[in-house]
């Protein structure tokens, strides 16, 4: 039998583990529908250097980012996702504008490519704010070379980045993830549930 469309809408950025959290539970949903996502790219911390900084610097209280990690852990445990202790971040703009150009060379290699960056900064520890780390990872992905130099010279990626940020501030969206299925918004990685509730009121009739 033939699976329903889906369409979904999904900011995101690399740095964000509660959006690899998300991005697997958005997975979830191609077990009951052949899901076609609009991936946009939103840089949250556009300050971070390239070299990475501790998370410490990002403004969290202690008890605060206690909480969130707390969270994190049960939420991982929950997707069998292996997560490192999140002690640093990093820049994810080069890593955005390579998922960008991905896009172009078709699913099966934008797709690999997209869970090996969360792999490899999340369960790998690597700095994916580092060019050489990311050629690395485009290479095993099987992205082209020419893909991958398109990514940080063509100001057509900038400006898609760009144009997620303009869209991102006119629907008041402040955080990732931030997911749309149909006429639905959901804030945060929110559980599977919420997910299938959302396909299922964005179908047609």
């Amino acid at each position: 039998m033939k699976k329903q469309e889906l369409l979904a809408s999904v900011f995101t950025d690399y740095i964000c583990p509660f959006c690899y959290v998300a991005d697997s539970r958005i997975n979830r949903l191609r077990t009951y529908y052949d899901l076609k996502v609009n991936w946009c790219f939103l840089e949250i911390h556009p300050e971070t250097p390239p070299q990475g900084l501790p998370v410490c610097e990002l403004g969290y209280s202690s008890q605060q980012w206690k909480r969130m990690m707390q969270t994190l852990r049960e939420m991982a445990e929950e997707e069998g996702l292996s997560i490192r202790d999140h002690d640093y971040t990093t820049s994810s703009h080069s890593a955005l504008l390579l998922a960008e150009a991905a896009k172009g060379e078709g699913p099966e290699i934008f797709y690999r490519l997209h869970g090996r960056i969360y792999e490899a900064f999340f369960t790998e520890g690597r700095n994916i704010g580092d060019r050489d780390v990311l050629t690395g990872i485009a290479a095993e992905s099987g992205v082209s070379r020419e893909t991958v130099d398109r990514a940080w010279l063509e100001p057509h990626y900038e400006q898609r980045l760009q144009q997620n940020l303009m869209a991102a501030r006119e629907q008041g969206i402040r955080a990732t993830p931030t997911i749309f299925i149909g006429n639905r918004r959901l804030d945060g990685a929110v559980p599977v549930s919420e997910l299938m509730a959302a396909a299922r009121d964005s179908r047609p009739g």
